[in-house]
């Protein structure tokens, strides 16, 4: 199938899951993520309806973001370096993998500088695999009256990548975990949104949708399959 016709029916079942969720339509918010795929590959989504794309490494991302419109919104969704904090606020509408207390206080000490408000997700690895950044879900409970005191960001929520699984099904206390997470900062918070979940991709989204994903990161599913340079 083409893009536009694979982008048409993830939006499809991004509905259906909605649904089943009793959650109301366009409550989840699909990010392309077009990460090693051309520019062409973009605008051929972006024509097909497709507005917010993710991409994994900054450097990248500025390759392809002077060549296309202004109307995209462009999500980082890999590590963010601290060197390449600055780039990445001043391109990114939101920040997914913010995975510790020290970057979160860079970013905020950055945004401070550009007298900006970004939003960023606080990335939790909800498996606790050694090969996963992110904070443990003990990490994030003891810091987290450090990350709700910072100023000069708005928390927006949560991001997770759960274990591989082979059915998606056994993906669902991984984001049940993160949800319950999520809601616990949020009665103790009123300066942070975290109104959002970043979980589920290609494989897991519609049970990620169920357990209350709000931005679902769907690439290979749009795009078919990556070639990594070796």
């Amino acid at each position: 199938m083409s893009i536009p016709e694979q982008l048409s029916e993830i939006i499809t079942r991004i509905h259906a899951a909605e649904k089943r969720a009793n959650r109301p339509e366009g409550s989840v918010q699909l990010v392309a993520v077009s990460k090693t795929f051309p520019h062409t590959d973009v605008q051929t989504c972006f024509d097909a309806g497709q507005r917010v794309f993710g991409e994994n490494k900054v450097q990248e991302a500025m390759t392809k973001i002077p060549l296309l419109t202004k109307e995209i919104e462009w999500h980082l969704i890999g590590p963010l370096q601290r060197n390449k904090v600055r780039k990445a606020l001043e391109r990114f509408s939101l920040i997914h993998a913010v995975d510790s207390v020290r970057l979160a206080l860079f970013i905020d000490t950055v945004a401070a500088e550009l007298n900006i408000k970004p939003r960023i997700l606080l990335e939790v690895n909800v498996g606790d695999e050694n090969s996963k950044f992110g904070f443990s879900t003990d990490e994030i409970t003891e810091q987290w009256s450090q990350l709700n005191a910072l100023q000069h960001v708005d928390i927006a929520g949560l991001m997770c990548i759960p274990p591989p699984v082979e059915n998606p099904e056994d993906a669902r206390p991984y984001f049940k975990k993160l949800r319950e997470l999520r809601d616990t900062f949020k009665t103790q918070s009123t300066t942070h949104s975290l109104t959002e979940l970043s979980m589920g991709m290609s494989h897991d989204f519609e049970i990620a949708i169920e357990e209350g994903a709000t931005l679902v990161r769907v690439g290979t599913a749009i795009f078919g399959g990556r070639t990594y340079a070796i």
